[in-house]
């Protein structure tokens, strides 16, 4: 298959779509973001990538971090995350307070903001320096020594996280944070301000498509444990348009608010796309339709 004539397809049908959406604006940092920005990079396991449009320009990845949190916790805990996390989809918006209330205290799945925090305080008992280790991880399965924070969007989401310190001071009084609040928040903001081009987040995942093992060949999980997390990322990675994602693309998946989604297909490849407008439920529009259109044209999904 010529990837590259496909990805050029996808990019320029893609381009000709109504400018549906906004840059999201509950983050300062991020409102200021071209809203015309567009990138895809896909990698094909054991063979070639390919990058078209801004897939080599670094953005903030947002909630794309919590499957890399998730999994880093993953190794270190095993089944043992999911006695304070639960693996079902929210059918409600990621930042909600109301399902923790009546689920007392257990996040619905590690990928909503509550259950991220939890992931977050998890790491934090595991780790002597939490976001330098991190960071390390990052760079170590992605392949990249330089991939860093954006201090300043880390700052913008403190300024502006009242609800996520909602969520977390909610959670403590529930016993499901162990460390300080100020200190799980400050390790989140920091995870969500993490820049990544759309090459290197695609690098990020190849693990996920790899059977656990990253391209070089590190170890990250088991065969088992990622094909539970891939099967997480595929009910639960777009919140509570999830099944829309799964209906229309039918690949496991990641999205943010930075305008990022990366989805990947078991033992076959990686595609990282990157498209600040969002819709109503807060993930990439151009990206979702890019990515509808890539399985649809190769034929290739998980069903």
């Amino acid at each position: 298959m010529n990837y590259n004539e496909v990805l050029n397809q996808i990019y320029n049908e893609s381009k000709l779509q109504p400018k549906i959406g906004n840059v999201a604006i509950s983050i300062p940092e991020l409102a200021g973001i071209d809203p015309e920005k567009f990138g895809i990079h896909l990698i094909i396991l054991n063979n070639n990538e390919f990058g078209i449009g801004d897939h080599l320009e670094k953005f903030s990845i947002q909630s794309v971090s919590k499957a890399l949190t998730t999994a880093l916790a993953f190794s270190f805990y095993d089944e043992k995350v999911w006695e304070r996390v639960g693996v079902e989809p929210s059918g409600n918006p990621f930042n909600s307070l109301v399902q923790l209330e009546y689920e007392k205290g257990i996040p619905r799945n590690p990928f909503i903001n509550a259950g991220a925090l939890v992931i977050a305080d998890m790491l934090i008992s595991r780790l002597e320096n939490p976001k330098a280790e991190f960071l390390q991880f990052i760079r170590e399965v992605s392949g990249y020594p330089d991939i860093n924070y954006n201090f300043k969007v880390a700052k913008s989401e403190k300024e502006t996280g009242f609800r996520n310190a909602a969520l977390c001071n909610f959670l403590k009084s529930f016993g499901n944070i162990k460390n300080e609040v100020e200190e799980v928040l400050d390790f989140y903001y920091h995870q969500c301000s993490i820049e990544m081009t759309c090459q290197e987040l695609a690098h990020s995942f190849y693990f996920f498509a790899n059977e656990g093992k990253t391209k070089k060949g590190m170890p990250v999980l088991t065969t088992s444990q990622v094909k539970r997390l891939n099967a997480l990322m595929q009910t639960c990675g777009f919140y509570d348009e999830s099944g829309e994602f799964t209906y229309k693309v039918g690949l496991p998946g990641k999205s943010g608010i930075g305008g990022g989604i990366v989805a990947l297909y078991p033992k076959n490849f990686v595609v990282a796309t990157w498209s600040p407008r969002l819709n109503e439920k807060g993930n990439s529009e151009l990206g979702m339709f890019a990515l509808e259109q890539l399985t649809t044209k190769t034929g290739m999904s998980i069903f």
